[in-house]
């Protein structure tokens, strides 16, 4: 068995640390009760500011617990700033697919809109912010669900709902579908939700790679996919381009 990791450990005997008092510590404070060097404590903060869980404060320069630790308990991502931070890169999308375009998140085992660019013409469309989607029948759930085991757990032996002919209701073929999601980078449905409409998504990350939602566009078969009904791979680079930026906004820089 791999032993412990021991930043991991500093890092956590530093949060403890600051649990512990009422008041901000400096590092070289944090550095004397943890036996650390000045250096090695330092570069630790520094990493636990930059995900949030500790801030600084710009007078003292100490330390204290951050916002992001202390909502660890609630949802990890604020649905607004989702939608906020991905809207230019939504509308991009949109505009060089000529797809409607959807950002989601996971909710009580569904996926939520929490953003919705029109098709760029002039058909008539419904605004989607604010559904709530099928996990498994869609693009933007095959997203989450290959990347998150909360998502995952919360369909895990509940019966499948069918909505076309082509859902996969069955838990291993969707186990193999996922796993191609995970291994290709990128999901896609078509006609798993509704007939004639294809959507094609990739997940959007933060720091150190978590899932925080996806980003996807959807529209009719013929007009994503192929003769095969293979998605079409210049629309799935769209689709990757964008998941990566709006990744890069929330501090998954390697994605």
């Amino acid at each position: 068995m791999p032993g412990p990791v021991q930043s991991i450990e500093r890092a956590a005997a530093i949060l403890r640390l600051l649990a512990a008092g009422t008041g901000r510590l400096g590092v070289g404070e944090i550095a004397a009760s943890l036996g650390l060097a000045r250096g090695t404590a330092h570069g630790i903060l520094r990493t636990l500011e930059r995900v949030g869980f500790v801030e600084q404060d710009r007078d003292s320069g100490k330390y204290q617990l951050g916002a992001a630790l202390l909502h660890l308990g609630s949802s990890y991502l604020d649905v607004n700033e989702l939608r906020s931070r991905a809207l230019n890169w939504a509308d991009a999308l949109a505009a060089r697919s000529g797809e409607a375009v959807r950002i989601g998140t996971l909710l009580e085992g569904r996926v939520l809109v929490v953003h919705h660019v029109f098709r760029p013409d002039d058909t008539l469309q419904t605004m989607d912010v604010g559904a709530l989607l099928p996990l498994h029948a869609t693009a933007l759930g095959k997203a989450l669900l290959a990347h998150d085991a909360n998502a995952v757990a919360a369909v895990r032996g509940t019966e499948l709902e069918t909505f076309c002919r082509r859902t996969v209701t069955d838990h291993r073929e969707l186990s193999r579908a996922l796993a191609r999601v995970r291994e290709n980078g990128w999901a896609a449905e078509v006609e798993e939700l509704s007939i004639g409409e294809a959507a094609i998504a990739a997940p959007i990350r933060g720091h150190g790679g978590l899932v925080v939602g996806a980003i996807g566009i959807s529209g009719a078969v013929e007009r994503l996919c192929d003769a095969r009904r293979v998605p079409d791979a210049r629309l799935v680079g769209y689709v990757r381009d964008a998941a990566r930026a709006v990744s890069r906004e929330f501090g998954g820089s390697r994605w």
